[in-house]
């Protein structure tokens, strides 16, 4: 491995603008700024591909597919997808260096699209877990995946929107999951979505190759459903049936109708026969509360809604325009 960039490369490319005097060769300075781009995609992807896995899961002793993940503590906890070991009798893990161990299923979650699988194995390196509120459109990311073991696969690319709603395999809609132009492999399925700075925002999931688009779902999300799965080894949650967007409100909104949180979910979509429609909710609605707390995002909310006693005629505070109303909503188990 070639010795670690520094992760101020994306930092440097103003700097390399300032060396050129005026009138100096276009071609020149494109060079020094692709160079700066390239340092930066180097160094963050030698920072995370130790902690980057094949995973090859078997089903009744046969091969039945593989996809990647990645460690996210020093343990051997990995996060991947769970499409890639739902149903499997075995799963074998391939670390960055070729080693192999048997790995235990923890549990996963596929209204998610998330599992959580260990391995037993000294000195493991856990990649770092960024913030995905901190994420904006036109962000450089890459996109790492192992799918083959020994050598991990690198794209980079942009997000090319935030706030997307998927449908997962079990049918529930994803929300907050990032939409980025970075190529993936379906062998890449579980790796890490990462920032120039080495720090992993997503988990990839999907990929719509004739559109060259993917989706990677919030490492927000990716944290709370990690920890409920190691706790409990699965998730109950509750169900109301909406899909949103995080969006600010506006000020004169927050002062008037006296919110404590200043952003909430605009609903994009809602499920027929749902929780949500028979409350009464309609397209274009802002959730900024359930029950006695304020919603500031779609993590916030599954929280609750993970948290929330099933089947209780729960207040659903929304804005309407700009009129504040309180609906009723019974969560149902999903």
């Amino acid at each position: 491995m070639r010795p670690f960039a520094s992760l101020a490369s994306l930092a440097a490319i103003p700097l390399a603008l300032e060396k050129f005097p005026s009138g100096h060769n276009l071609q020149s300075m494109s060079t020094s700024i692709l160079d700066a781009y390239s340092e930066a995609v180097i160094a963050a992807a030698e920072r995370v591909n130790p902690s980057v896995v094949n995973i090859e899961v078997h089903q009744k002793d046969k091969r039945a597919g593989s996809g990647s993940g990645f460690i996210f503590t020093p343990d051997g906890f990995i996060l991947t997808n769970s499409h890639v070991v739902h149903g499997a009798s075995r799963i074998e893990i391939t670390l960055s260096e070729g080693q192999k161990y048997q790995a235990d299923k923890i549990g996963d979650d596929p209204d998610t699209d998330l599992a959580v699988v260990r391995i037993t194995a000294p000195n493991l390196v856990p990649a770092a877990l960024g913030d995905s509120q901190a994420v904006r459109v036109g962000q450089l990311v890459i996109a790492i995946g192992n799918p083959y073991g020994f050598q991990c696969t690198v794209t980079s690319g942009v997000i090319s929107a935030l706030g997307r709603s998927l449908r997962s395999q079990s049918g529930r809609l994803i929300d907050n999951v990032f939409q980025t132009d970075a190529a993936l492999n379906p062998g890449n399925s579980g790796g890490p979505l990462i920032t120039s700075h080495g720090e992993v925002i997503g988990v990839n999931t999907v990929i719509l190759p004739a559109q060259g688009i993917c989706f990677a779902i919030a490492i927000n999300t990716a944290k709370f459903v990690a920890g409920r799965l190691i706790k409990d080894g699965k998730i109950q949650r509750g169900f109301i049936g909406v899909a949103g967007q995080n969006v600010p409100v506006h000020r004169a909104l927050v002062r008037g109708h006296h919110l404590e949180a200043g952003s909430g979910i605009f609903v994009v979509g809602i499920e027929q026969n749902s929780p949500a429609q028979r409350a009464g909710l309609h397209e274009g609605d802002i959730i900024v509360g359930f029950g006695d707390r304020p919603v500031a995002d779609i993590d916030a909310l599954h929280r609750m809604l993970t948290d929330h006693q099933l089947d209780v005629n729960t207040a659903l505070t929304i804005l309407r325009g700009t009129e504040k109303l309180v609906l009723r909503v019974v969560p149902s188990l999903l």
